[in-house]
């Protein structure tokens, strides 16, 4: 089987449009604190820290649009409590983000930033 090296350069690259919908921010870490199970926004904000609650929102609806997490009401009176949980389709990517920890493994300090002049 040949290997099919994709042309992400090319705008409608469907590689190159999941590496830009992956490369937000916050999705790989949001993706990594729901791989354990459920969880409510309270808690993602708590494993995730730096995020803001307006962040956190618009990125679980992104991930829930493009069909990586569901939202599940818990309780629909006010006040309301929901949980997100990663969709089989999120699921698939534990083994590649597994792969990008290896390789960071085997490579470390290769994610730091270079001393720019002067340093």
């Amino acid at each position: 089987m040949d290997l099919v090296v994709p042309d992400v350069l090319e705008e409608g690259c469907t590689t190159r449009q999941a590496l830009e919908r992956l490369a937000a921010k916050w999705r790989v870490l949001l993706v990594y604190s729901l791989l354990p199970g459920p969880r409510r926004p309270a808690e993602l904000r708590r494993r995730v820290p730096g995020i803001t609650q307006k962040m956190l929102t618009e990125t679980l609806r992104g991930m829930e649009a493009d069909g990586l997490v569901e939202r599940r009401v818990l309780k629909e009176s006010a006040p309301q409590h929901v949980e997100y949980a990663l969709t089989e389709l999120g699921r698939t990517l534990e083994e590649p983000l597994a792969a990008i920890c290896r390789w960071a493994a085997l490579h470390p300090g290769t994610a730091t930033p270079a001393p720019g002049p002067g340093s």
